[in-house]
């Protein structure tokens, strides 16, 4: 019994290359087609994850706020970060595309991988524009010294991502 109403219990996984999401929509999907008077509910970790997608989208951005305003404080300027932060989507575009040009299935293991590329790129773009603050304060132009920040960069930056990538 489930809330006094006769009950039965259905658990499962997700198959390879399906995410649970997915894998709860097709459910639902299902059940949907079921007569009058039988329902449904998620219970336990599944419940969690239904709750937990519609705040996603809100939490993500007040992430975003967060570093942005952290980055305002670090650099005393709207600019900088504003730049800084349009490497994130960026990153997450290439991941995504990537990702799905290859076939690999949208799950968890993607998920951190995705959060870790867009602190690396978030990462790599700070390189970049502290340097070329430094260079800019210096008297250089900024397109200058843009460019010669980039330049220098490149090597410490890809050598860091090959650390990374490699482990």
């Amino acid at each position: 019994r489930y809330n006094g109403y006769p009950a039965f219990r259905i658990s499962g996984d997700a198959a390879p290359g399906v995410s649970t999401g997915e894998a709860m929509a097709e459910i639902e999907r299902i059940v949907s087609e079921l007569p009058q008077g039988i329902g449904y509910e998620w219970t336990g970790l599944s419940y969690q994850e239904r709750v937990a997608s519609g705040q996603a989208a809100g939490l993500f951005g007040l992430a975003l706020l967060v570093v942005f305003l952290l980055l305002v404080a670090l650099y005393e300027s709207w600019a900088i970060p504003l730049v800084v932060m349009l490497i994130v989507p960026v990153g997450a575009l290439g991941s995504v595309l990537a990702v799905t040009a290859v076939g690999m299935p949208n799950d968890v293991y993607f998920k951190v991988g995705l959060i870790t590329i867009i602190g690396l790129a978030a990462k790599n773009a700070i390189l970049i524009v502290e340097f070329a603050k430094e260079l800019w304060d210096q008297g250089h132009s900024l397109r200058d010294a843009a460019l010669q920040a980039a330049r220098l960069r490149l090597r410490p930056i890809v050598m860091t991502s090959l650390a990374f990538i490699l482990g």
